[in-house]
């Protein structure tokens, strides 16, 4: 019964963290439903993991959708996800992006389109399966926030906060669905070898010593 295999739903699939991620659980005999923009990429990724299968009922589900944009639309295809594999027991939020740069140096828009993406990017999906998990009384939401969600960074104006948001959210929600047998775990890696990290490093502004000194005497 396809039922009895675990279920993992993650977003950013296609790349970096999220699609180790998705590897990792596929070895272990998950059914995994991949959410992305680039529909090229997922196809890739899709292919990919498959090589990892450990059995031959395994499937990956690849679903393009922008996580951060319509909570409906995002809604509607878990709920498709959902109808099609059984209901998700993991989700795992890797969706995210970043920009660096000096405050005013960052283009304003950045900001509100980072607290989309980083943020509400999270928000929309959780939002989406936490009422089964509730009901079902089992499931676990990763958060994948940042060192940068820790302690602010220089040069990290515009996404450092959006991933200091995701810490408020996931200890709010933890004591809501703790009573349910639902869990929350928050990540927080620092620099990663993913495609990601390797377009921010082309931006990247260093931070003079002088301030390097202060930041850790303040904490």
């Amino acid at each position: 019964n396809m039922w009895q295999h675990p279920r993992g739903t993650v977003t950013g699939g296609s790349s970096g963290i999220g699609k180790c991620i998705a590897i990792e659980c596929y070895k272990q005999g998950a059914f995994i439903t991949l959410i992305a923009r680039d529909e090229n990429k997922l196809l890739q990724t899709k292919k990919e993991i498959e090589k990892y299968s450990v059995n031959d009922k395994q499937v990956v589900l690849c679903i393009s959708v922008d996580v951060s944009k319509d909570y409906e639309q995002v809604e509607n295809v878990l709920k498709q996800a959902q109808e099609k594999l059984g209901p998700v027991d993991m989700l795992v939020n890797c969706a995210g992006t970043s920009v660096t740069g000096k405050f005013e140096d960052i283009e304003v828009n950045s900001f509100e389109r980072l607290m989309a993406v980083n943020y509400l990017g999270s928000v929309y999906p959780s939002r989406a399966v936490i009422a089964t998990m509730k009901e079902r009384r089992m499931g676990r939401i990763v958060f994948v926030s940042s060192q940068a969600g820790q302690l602010g960074l220089f040069g990290y104006t515009a996404y450092s906060p959006t991933k200091f948001a995701l810490r408020g959210l996931a200890e709010a929600l933890q004591m809501e669905v703790k009573p349910y047998n639902v869990y929350i775990t928050v990540a927080y890696p620092p620099d990663t070898d993913t495609p990601g990290f390797a377009e921010e490093s082309k931006t990247k502004v260093n931070c003079p010593a002088v301030f390097e000194i202060s930041i850790f005497k303040a904490y």
